[in-house]
């Protein structure tokens, strides 16, 4: 007996119904990006190994699917490493190749290529899939679509506060009220770091603390510890964990907290401007919030950082998340290229959109009516109507068999179509079609005009 087929953990299929959803989020998303001045790109989506690597730290790269070399790949295989089990070296001498792990780097690595038929700042924006080799939990997938809007080419601080309205508007266009737009800096936390005497573990430091929402206070204090930030320091950052009061409180006690750090200061100057503009322009149905805690893992991040938590009530991690980065084309040499760009987390969306009842009935893209097929003669009459309706816009399809009709209503019914149009020996006399509402049970003698207007 044949093996049942399955698909990858943290992989899926979808139905016509999830495909139909998903491409309501993603006209939504869409039109909003490009109402902001957002252009469209595509990126490959493999990159060579050599522009992915090293680029979002050392948790992300071992996140990072690798592709096998084509062919006897073992034949070049690095010896030593080989006998040695040496997984990370002979990784490199087996596999040039990798799945894009999110869609920012690739731009990074596009801006460079291009940078001669690009007009600066460049807006653009990119839904595509990426592949990270994650342990697969809800909401949290091996593969996954992004949506992401980014500008190059620009310092200005206008570009986060038009972000977060970007966030709030599609937000709002969704139904999705209450999401709490979370917004720290970069600087910030490098300057807690300064503060504290632990530069030189800065990076453990944003990576452990970026956890905070996953592994509580005593877990993220328990790995800084193993990465060797001291008791003293931890002393020192205790108040990050209990920041409160409005946002005009909170960047007052990190002036305090930060005084004698030039780079904080720096990273509470631009927070206050950003979160001034944002609360003077107003928002539609987000919330703004200054959150001491937020890190964001990925190393390129310079500036700003945003996540998106969803309502409260629904038990979801981040919807969307974001950042600035000074550096990020500077690894492919081309050097004073700031950016900043957000990304929408499209599975996540689903899942609340799907919880919270939010998708509207009329989402279902499916066939409008389905003509009852009773022969070919009948047939060839319905489809010689099918043809102008199709012409006219009207999604309507022939079932293509001559079978019983009650079997071709109930099929109907499973479809969710909303019509069924009767063409027998009656209606081809009076060159007229009935049409019955499978809801209501009504049947109606049309002509073909009052037939296209009912179905328009």
């Amino acid at each position: 007996m044949a093996q049942k087929p399955s698909i990858p953990k943290g992989t899926r299929d979808f139905s016509p119904n999830e495909v139909s959803k998903r491409n309501y989020i993603f006209s939504i998303i869409k039109s909003n990006f490009e109402k902001y001045g957002y252009q469209p790109i595509e990126t490959p989506s493999f990159e060579n190994s050599e522009t992915l690597m090293g680029k979002y730290g050392e948790e992300g790269d071992r996140l990072i699917f690798k592709i096998l070399n084509s062919g006897d790949y073992l034949s070049k295989a690095d010896e030593s490493a080989l006998q040695n089990k040496e997984s990370h070296k002979l990784t490199s001498s087996i596999s040039e190749k990798a799945l894009r792990y999110d869609l920012t780097v690739p731009f990074a690595r596009y801006v460079v290529q291009h940078q001669n038929d690009i007009e600066f700042p460049f807006k653009r924006y990119q839904i595509q899939p990426v592949w990270r080799a994650d342990r697969p939990q809800k909401g949290r997938f091996r593969e996954f679509f992004q949506c992401d809007a980014d500008v190059v080419g620009s310092t200005s601080l206008w570009q986060e506060v038009e972000l977060i309205q970007l966030y709030d508007a599609v937000f709002s266009e969704l139904g999705l009220k209450e999401v709490t737009i979370k917004i720290n800096n970069r600087k910030i936390l490098s300057g807690i770091a300064e503060v504290i005497g632990a530069q030189d573990k800065l990076i453990d430091f944003t990576v452990a603390l970026d956890k905070l929402d996953k592994i509580g206070e005593d877990g993220v204090k328990k790995e800084m510890l193993e990465k060797g930030i001291s008791e003293e320091a931890l002393s020192k950052v205790q108040p990050l964990f209990h920041f409160t009061g409005s946002i005009d409180e909170k960047i007052e006690q990190l002036s305090i907290l930060l005084s004698s750090s030039e780079e904080g200061m720096k990273g509470v100057s631009e927070l206050q401007f950003i979160c001034n503009q944002v609360i003077q322009l107003g928002l539609q149905f987000s919330n703004l919030d200054l959150d001491v805690t937020l890190a964001r893992g990925l190393n390129y991040y310079t500036g700003a950082i945003f996540e998106v938590a969803p309502p409260k009530s629904v038990a979801m991690g981040s919807i969307g998340g974001g950042g600035r980065y000074d550096d990020l084309t500077d690894i492919f040499g081309l050097k004073d290229m700031s950016g900043v760009g957000i990304s929408f987390g499209l599975d996540r969306i689903y899942l609340v959109l799907e919880e919270l009842n939010l998708f509207p009935e009329t989402v279902q893209n499916s066939t409008k009516a389905l003509f009852i097929n009773y022969g070919e003669k009948e047939a060839f009459y319905a489809m010689q109507a099918i043809q102008k309706l199709r012409k006219a816009g009207v999604k309507v399809e022939l079932y293509p068999d001559a079978i019983k009709v009650g079997k071709q209503f109930m099929y109907a019914d499973k479809r969710q179509i909303q019509f069924a149009v009767i063409v027998g020996e009656t209606e081809m006399n009076e060159d007229k079609y009935s049409l019955k509402n499978l809801q209501s049970g009504e049947q109606t003698l049309l002509s073909f005009e009052d037939l296209k207007n009912q179905l328009l």
